[in-house]
């Protein structure tokens, strides 16, 4: 990792019709629909980002430490507030190993994400109790 300065990261978003916007960044491209029907609506969005994000990191820390790993899924729960705004008040990641990996990596990975790697963790309010839990399976 790197210790130059990131560049912003930059986007466009522009409304389409009712509660409907589409986006790019760089070559990426998306729509956010309020509904959750066209896309995802901003807040399935942000949870999206932050099991994206451990995910990506627990991958990558598995991989460089050279386990053979098969598969992975992570499984987001987020309780949300009655009230507005109806931010995240907690969340729940459970992550699901596929391929012979002990205990102590997948932890180490985890810990590693949430303390130091996960970028969009650490954009969120660091008040919001988050949970990790994994499970195994050897099979291929």
């Amino acid at each position: 990792m790197s210790d130059a300065t990131m560049p912003p990261l930059a986007l466009q978003l522009v409304w389409e019709h009712d509660l409907v916007f589409g986006g790019t960044s760089a070559q990426a491209s998306l729509t956010l629909d309020s509904a959750g029907v066209a896309g995802p609506s901003p807040m399935q969005s942000l949870a999206f980002a932050l099991a994206g994000c451990m995910g990506m990191d627990v991958v990558h820390i598995l991989k460089k430490g050279r386990h053979e790993l098969h598969g992975l899924r992570v499984d987001l729960s987020g309780a949300r507030s009655p009230d507005n705004p109806k931010r995240f008040t907690a969340f729940t990641l459970h992550f699901t190993v596929n391929g012979p990996i002990p205990g102590d990596a997948i932890q180490r990975a985890l810990d590693l994400s949430h303390e130091t790697y996960c970028s969009v963790w650490h954009s969120l309010r660091q008040d919001i109790p988050m949970t990790t839990t994994y499970s195994v399976s050897s099979g291929a």
